[in-house]
């Protein structure tokens, strides 16, 4: 019996090394390894998938918890709301059948105690607010980082915390995973995108006695404005005679600047990739018609945008 029951303790325990190690690939997969608190890059699949504004929130929550990926808050967005575009009761207003709410299906009393000990930051609604993204995105990123999320030491714990389900856990890292750029050995901060599409109107140089310092691509209010390379964002709010502008530094001394948004979407620190939304297309400030004024300095001297692109063999600016 004893030999039996050796053999049994044997053959649970090599069972849990397999489970073991399987969760762990899954996980390494997501997170790329380790404790790395490196926050990964959004693949293209992001970047068409997720809005604009859940984005920068997912990023920005994740990056209050050391070890967490925003991916995976993203993830679990997707899951749950799909971002909160799913039409469904308890995602705008009311409860679903579990008593769950708000873009990220919070219960009301767990809402309530993560924020006690983890007050998002101003942005959101006074009080906070489930039903509000900022407050809950920001929650979401505290409450799986106080359930092992926090250095990555248990990612798989903190999802399934968060839906005590194992099918849930591994939708939401499989969706963390295909959210997540491929790694590259080396950033790929050279690569130009077109900032908008439109059509491109006054361009860099004389215009009625003054000198235009960028390139204005006219396209109707809330056209998607995207980054034009990888970078930093420095500035992102009201400025004189650009209403609202957006301002990335990238390497080599260049600065893009984005101006008479309608709204932003991106806060200074944020770092960005090529392609990554940023703002939209508006019409504030001293403008004459829904345009985006994007301008190029390099070394604090604006350039010709159109030439720049020329010169970066980047997609035409205009064309």
């Amino acid at each position: 019996m004893a030999k039996i029951a050796a053999t049994a303790i044997g053959a649970i325990v090599a069972l849990i090394a397999i489970i073991a190690a399987a969760v762990s690939g899954v996980v390494s997969a997501v997170l790329g390894g380790g404790n790395s608190a490196a926050s990964s890059q959004p693949s293209p699949a992001a970047l068409a998938d997720i809005p604009g504004n859940y984005l920068a929130l997912y990023q920005q929550a994740a990056a209050t918890c050391p070890g967490l990926d925003w991916s995976i808050v993203a993830a679990v967005g997707k899951v749950e709301t799909d971002h909160g575009s799913l039409i469904a009761p308890g995602v705008h207003n009311g409860e679903n059948s579990a008593g769950a709410a708000g873009p990220m299906q919070f219960l009301q009393p767990t809402f309530d105690s993560v924020v006690a000990q983890h007050p998002p930051p101003p942005g959101g609604s006074t009080p906070p607010s489930r039903y509000n993204p900022h407050d809950a995105i920001y929650t979401a990123a505290a409450y799986l980082c106080d359930s092992g999320a926090r250095d990555g030491r248990d990612i798989y714990g903190a999802i399934f915390t968060y839906n005590h389900a194992d099918w849930y856990v591994r939708k939401v890292l499989d969706q963390a995973n295909a959210y997540k750029a491929a790694q590259q050995s080396a950033p790929q901060q050279s690569g130009w995108a077109v900032p908008a599409h439109g059509t491109c109107s006054s361009g860099f140089g004389s215009r009625g006695g003054e000198f235009h310092r960028g390139q204005d691509i006219a396209a109707p209010i809330g056209t998607p404005i995207v980054a034009a390379a990888g970078g930093t964002v420095i500035d992102s709010g009201p400025a004189s005679g650009y209403g609202l502008w957006v301002r990335i530094e990238h390497p080599g001394g260049v600065i893009t600047t984005y101006g008479h948004n309608n709204r932003n979407l991106v806060q200074p620190g944020q770092q960005l990739q090529a392609g990554q939304p940023i703002a939209e297309v508006g019409n504030q400030g001293e403008s004459t018609g829904p345009h985006l004024h994007f301008q190029i300095d390099v070394g604090n001297q604006a350039v010709d945008p159109i030439a720049f692109y020329q010169q970066q063999s980047a997609p035409p600016l205009c064309g």
